[in-house]
C-alpha cells in the first residue's frame, strides 16, 4: 500500500505540474455543459410566419389574430400571393406561411367548410413538423368554435354539444422541455474527456518521454502501476460529476429527483469502463495524437450516436440496436434520465448497474493484460 500510495502522489504532482492537462479537466467539461445546456434546444417557440390573406374579412382577421395571439407564431410580414412567398422562405425568414383563400368569411358565415392552407418549410424537419402541429391545433380550436357557434345559432338546437375531450399528462418532463433530455447528456460526455481520452494519452505521454520504462524497472507490480495511475483520474472524474450535476441542477434547472449516492454509486461503476477503455487505449498506439483520434473517432463518437444518449434507440436498425448492448453509455443514460427525472433508485437499476459492472470488469482486465505485456 505504501508503494502504491506513492505511485498515487507522484501522479496527482505530474497532472498538477501540467499546465494543459488541468484546464482540460475543468474548463473543458464547463465549456461543454454551456455549449450543449444552453445550444440543445429543440423547443420550438414564436415561429416566423408569413401571411397571405386572400380574403381580407373579419372572419380572416380573427384568424390571424388566434395564430398571433397564441405566442407560437411571430408574424414575419405579408404577401398578397402564394407565388411571391418563395423569397421567404428560401431566406429563412419565415418557416411557416398562412393561406387564406378568398371567401373564406363568407364560407364561415354559410356553415361551410372554409379553405386554409398551410405551408412549411421542409428544410428544418424539426421546426418545421412542430409549426405545422401547432398551426393544426389552432385550426382544430377555431373549427371547434365554428361548429358550436353555429348548433347554439339554430332554433331549438341543444344546449350543449357532447363529445369525447382528451387531457394528456406527462409525467416527469410535463413541460415537455428538450434541455432536461441532452443536459444530462453532458456529465456522459464529461466523463469520456476525462477518464477516457486523458489517461490515454497522458500514459502515451509517459512512453513517449521514456518515464514509463523507468517505472517497469522498479519493485512496483503492475497492478500497483496501474492502479496508482488510474485512481487520480478516477477522482478527477468524480469529483467533475459533481461539479456537472451542481450546474444541471442549479444553472439549468434540471431536477434531480432521485439519490446523489445511487448516482455516484452507478457513476464509479461507469467510470470503470471508461478508464479501462482508456488504459487500452494508451496500449495500442505510440503517440498521443493517435490515441486523440482512437479514443474520439473510434471509441466516443460511436458510442455517442449509438447509445440513445442524443438519438433515439428505437429508431435505429436492428443491428445498430442489437450493438449497443455493448455500449456502456447506453446504460449509463438509462441511469442519468433514471435518477435525475423519474427518482429511480438500485431497485429500478440494478440491470444497469450489472451491466456496467460486467463490462467495466471486462475490459479492465483485458486492458491490464495488454499494459501488462507492454510493460515486459
Amino acid at each position: 500500500m505504501h508503494a502504491l500510495l506513492a505511485v498515487i502522489v507522484k501522479e496527482f504532482l505530474q497532472l498538477r505540474q501540467d499546465r494543459k492537462m488541468i484546464p482540460a479537466m475543468v474548463i473543458g467539461p464547463l465549456v461543454q455543459l454551456l455549449a450543449l445546456g444552453y445550444a440543445a434546444n429543440l423547443d420550438v417557440t414564436r415561429v416566423p410566419m408569413v401571411l397571405v390573406d386572400q380574403d381580407r374579412s373579419p372572419a380572416s382577421r380573427e384568424l390571424v389574430e388566434r395564430f398571433t395571439g397564441s405566442g407560437l407564431f411571430d408574424l414575419a410580414g405579408a404577401e398578397d400571393t402564394v407565388e411571391t412567398v418563395d423569397p421567404w422562405l428560401i431566406e429563412g425568414r419565415a418557416q411557416i406561411v398562412l393561406v387564406i383563400a378568398p371567401g373564406y368569411g363568407e364560407d364561415v358565415a354559410a356553415g361551410r367548410a372554409p379553405r386554409v392552407q398551410v405551408i412549411a418549410d421542409g428544410t428544418d424537419s424539426n421546426s418545421s413538423g412542430l409549426g405545422l402541429g401547432y398551426a393544426s391545433q389552432l385550426l382544430a380550436g377555431a373549427g371547434v368554435e365554428m361548429a358550436a357557434a353555429r348548433l347554439a345559432s339554430r332554433p331549438g338546437a341543444p344546449p350543449s354539444v357532447g363529445r369525447y375531450e382528451l387531457v394528456p399528462r406527462v409525467w416527469y418532463n410535463p413541460d415537455l422541455k428538450s434541455r432536461w433530455f441532452y443536459v444530462p447528456a453532458v456529465l456522459a460526455m464529461v466523463l469520456m474527456l476525462v477518464t477516457m481520452i486523458l489517461p490515454s494519452m497522458a500514459v502515451v505521454r509517459e512512453k513517449e518521454i521514456g518515464t514509463l520504462e523507468q517505472l517497469s524497472v522498479t519493485p512496483l507490480r503492475p497492478w500497483q502501476l496501474i492502479l496508482g495511475k488510474l485512481t487520480p483520474f478516477l477522482v478527477v472524474g468524480m469529483l467533475d460529476m459533481l461539479l456537472i450535476t451542481a450546474l444541471v441542477r442549479f444553472l439549468f434547472h434540471v431536477p434531480l429527483r432521485g439519490s446523489l449516492l445511487v448516482l455516484a454509486l452507478l457513476t464509479f461503476l461507469f467510470l470503470l469502463t471508461t478508464l479501462g477503455l482508456g488504459l487500452l487505449v494508451s496500449t495500442l498506439v505510440r503517440t498521443q495524437q493517435q490515441a486523440m483520434g482512437l479514443c474520439v473517432f473510434v471509441l466516443m463518437v460511436p458510442m455517442i450516436y449509438l447509445s440513445g444518449l442524443i438519438f433515439p434507440l428505437e429508431n435505429m436498425p436492428r443491428g445498430f440496436q442489437i450493438a449497443s448492448y455493448a455500449i456502456p453509455v447506453r446504460y449509463y443514460a438509462n441511469v442519468l434520465r433514471g435518477v435525475f427525472l423519474k427518482g429511480s433508485g438500485l431497485g429500478v437499476l440494478w440491470p444497469e448497474a450489472l451491466a456496467l459492472l460486467a463490462i467495466g470488469l471486462t475490459v479492465l482486465t483485458l486492458a491490464s493484460l495488454r499494459f501488462r505485456k507492454s510493460l515486459e
